[in-house]
Order: structure tokens, then sequence, then C-alpha cells
């Protein structure tokens, strides 16, 4: 694959991720863990370079909106 592309945003938090990947699968599935933390825009679709294996991925993502983490349901009191 080619060398990713250097790209410069304004603002500080502010992120371009360009993931590459065996497979959409892959690079999907990265995506989603990321977006699961921090503010992100998703793709819908990956890019092929011609003649090469894998594919790419290029998301924004906004550190600054960290999301909040999902509290997992308190057993219940056990009954004795």
């Amino acid at each position: 694959m080619d060398p990713i592309r250097e790209a410069h945003l304004s603002e500080p938090g502010l992120l371009v991720v360009d993931v590459a990947g065996c497979d959409d699968a892959t690079v999907f599935a990265f995506q989603a863990a990321i977006a699961q933390i921090w503010g992100t825009s998703t793709a819908e679709r990956t890019t092929r370079d011609a003649g090469q294996p894998g594919v790419r991925l290029r998301m924004y993502t906004d550190l600054r909106q960290a999301l909040e983490e999902t509290s997992s349901p308190k057993p219940a009191p056990s009954a004795t």
C-alpha cells in the first residue's frame, strides 16, 4: 500500500485517522471501537488501491467529545 497522507486540522483534539486493513470487516470493527469512545464521523465505505491488497478507511474523531461510559446493571441483592 502507498503511504498514508498527512493531514492537518485547525483545532487541538481533532484527529484524522486513516486505517489500513486486510478487509472491510477489520477496518469497520476498528472504526466501531473508536466510535464507542469518542465523537466520530463514521465512514460507510472503504477504498482500495488498484493492484494492492487490503482496504483503507478515513475517519474523523474529536477527542474533546469523550462519550460517557454506559454502566452495567447492578446485580440484584440476593435473598437469604
